[in-house]
């Protein structure tokens, strides 16, 4: 997936972007070292004393630097795709400066790091650790995209697909180069089909000068206002500070801004349950190595067919005086017999004026679990939908998507898989964390 913006902007401009797709692998135990040649031209190009666009003899210099470093770990980066991109964006910024492949080298410069103890977002903290900084100023700002999940679950995916689903147990919300969400949802009542969110579990990854491998991990009854080693931002990185959680109503709602992939996260507690909402930028979304063993991301690529519930069927099969509920071959959940329709449309009326999927979502939820504190559930989805979505217009949704077969082709998705094993392989080196 291409993270380039066109070849009419400064070497500069285009860096920051570049580099932001070829940083994002952890080093590890690894033996090919183009994290170390990345850095080191990196470093030989940002700061006070950097090359500039007109510096062209410096910025070739640093350029054939960076490629003799390539060359020397070429052996042991064979199939690495952070090399294979690099050695690509460095042919194209000789090609754009007209760079010479003979000439002088430069030595790279040393980052100075923070002092020990330095809490403050410091200015001269890598661009790269600030996403909307690192496009040029000349280019389109980014796109954001949004995903939530919410109730007895409902899923809004990036592209605004909305969906009820059963998804009982461990499922990937999110999977890509830079994080991992996986929620585990467990039933609402003994033996009811009726599913909630009880656990969250998100995986920064280590981003280069930026952040340290950061995990957070959110409970029933436990929302914890920072990571799971007691810290609160990225570690002990220059750029540690664009990885920040904050407590916003403690027990309740957190928020986690990582300005280094331009993302905002608000995770909340609303009653035993938890909500997840997210905004992200396209670029971020997309930049999944391997599509095929990405089959349920489930924010990218929606629910598998055979998880999904048709709730607008089951809102019209419970709507009205002497209305039936479904029978039992209905994949609606079994609803327990606590709320009336009447009593749940009226519960949702007040928090929820506005008849669209959110107040759909709240009278099937308040039909299905009894818990009333699925009313405020989809009431701050929305809420957090206002807030974290980039076009304003799309904030009420009226029509649920149903996927039928050939649509996901269709869209330009590869078709879900079927079964929960295909998402579970790529996650099993994880099941430390998770379990």
């Amino acid at each position: 997936m291409g993270m380039g913006r066109g070849a009419g902007r400064s070497a500069l401009g285009f860096w920051p972007t570049l580099a932001f797709l070829l940083c994002s692998f952890p080093a590890a135990a690894s033996p090919c070292k183009i994290l170390k040649c990345n850095s080191e031209f990196w470093s030989a190009t940002s700061g006070s004393h950097a090359p500039t666009a007109d510096d062209t003899p410096e910025f070739c210099a640093a350029l054939r630097t960076y490629a003799l470093c390539t060359r020397r770990t070429a052996r042991t980066c064979r199939g690495d795709l952070a090399y294979h991109s690099a050695v690509h964006g460095i042919e194209d910024l000789m090609s754009q400066h007209n760079c010479s492949r003979d000439g002088p080298t430069s030595q790279p410069r040393l980052r100075t790091l923070p002092p020990a103890g330095d809490s403050q977002e410091r200015s001269d903290s890598p661009e790269i650790c600030h996403y909307e900084k690192s496009f040029h100023k000349h280019a389109a700002a980014p796109n954001y995209t949004h995903c939530g999940l919410f109730g007895d679950p409902h899923l809004r995916t990036f592209t605004d697909r909305f969906q009820t689903c059963k998804v009982q147990g461990a499922w990937p919300l999110i999977d890509n180069n830079y994080l991992n969400v996986q929620v585990t949802n467990t039933p609402v009542l003994p033996g009811s089909a009726a599913t909630a969110t009880s656990k969250l579990t998100i995986i920064f990854k280590n981003f280069q000068e930026c952040v340290d491998q950061k995990v957070y991990q959110a409970e029933m009854d436990e929302l914890p206002g920072a990571f799971v080693d007691g810290s609160k931002n990225g570690g002990d990185k220059h750029g540690a500070n664009s990885l920040k959680i904050t407590e916003k109503v403690s027990g309740q709602h957190v928020e986690i801004q990582a300005k280094y992939i331009g993302t905002t996260i608000v995770v909340r507690q609303v009653g035993r349950y938890l909500t997840f909402a997210v905004r992200m930028p396209e670029e971020v979304v997309n930049a999944v190595e391997d599509w095929d063993s990405q089959g349920l991301y489930l924010c990218l690529r929606g629910c598998p067919l055979n998880q999904q519930i048709d709730f607008q069927a089951f809102h019209a099969n419970t709507e009205g005086p002497g209305a039936r509920r479904p029978a039992a071959a209905s994949p609606a959940p079994t609803a327990p017999e606590t709320f009336p329709y009447e009593t749940a449309v009226a519960k949702c009326k007040e928090k929820l004026p506005v008849e669209d999927l959110y107040y759909q979502a709240c009278v099937f939820d308040l039909l299905t679990t009894g818990d009333v504190n699925f009313t405020l559930a989809a009431y701050y989805a929305l809420e957090d939908v206002k807030m974290l979505h980039s076009n304003k217009d799309k904030l009420h949704l009226y029509e649920r998507t149903q996927d039928l077969p050939g649509r996901a082709a269709a869209a330009g998705l590869p078709p879900a898989p079927q079964l929960l094993l295909g998402a579970l392989v790529p996650l099993l080196a994880l099941l430390p964390v998770f379990c």
